[in-house]
């Protein structure tokens, strides 16, 4: 069996993969869909859905989910806009969803984080010995 270079072994193509990756990174305010995803490549979803699974370890949607989830994060951490704004600008129809979504994903929810992201900086700031001690402590 030959490998290409820029291929793991039945994987997606190196250069796909990041066409792919880009193209959520930077559509994560809207709805993406899998055809949307498989077209941008030439493939057919279901071929597109299992390369991908087996280049990064996660499905399409899965992925998407966890970019939308990270972006949505460094925005709570930023405190400038509201939980209904961020969830709006990742591309969750309803707060709520974002919510639900957040939580499965981060076990906590965007106010939760949003909070402790700033007792933590607050501590952080005045003390570093209690922040280390509060976060040591947290049962969450």
């Amino acid at each position: 069996m030959t490998v290409v270079a820029d291929q793991p072994a039945g994987g997606l193509p190196e250069f796909r993969l990041r066409r792919v990756t880009q193209y959520v990174q930077d559509n994560l305010h809207r709805e993406l869909r899998l055809a949307e995803l498989s077209g941008l490549v030439h493939m057919s979803p279901y071929h597109l859905s299992r390369l991908f699974k087996r280049s990064t370890g996660v499905s399409p949607h899965r992925f998407l989910v966890r970019r939308r989830i990270e972006q949505a994060s460094a925005l709570l951490t930023a405190q400038t806009l509201s939980i209904a704004e961020i969830a709006r600008s990742v591309g969750f129809r309803t707060p709520s969803h974002f919510t639900t979504t957040f939580r499965r994903v981060t076990g906590i929810t965007p106010s939760v984080y949003r909070s402790d992201g700033e007792a933590e900086r607050r501590w952080t700031h005045t003390s570093p010995s209690l922040a280390t001690a509060t976060s040591a402590t947290d049962t969450r």
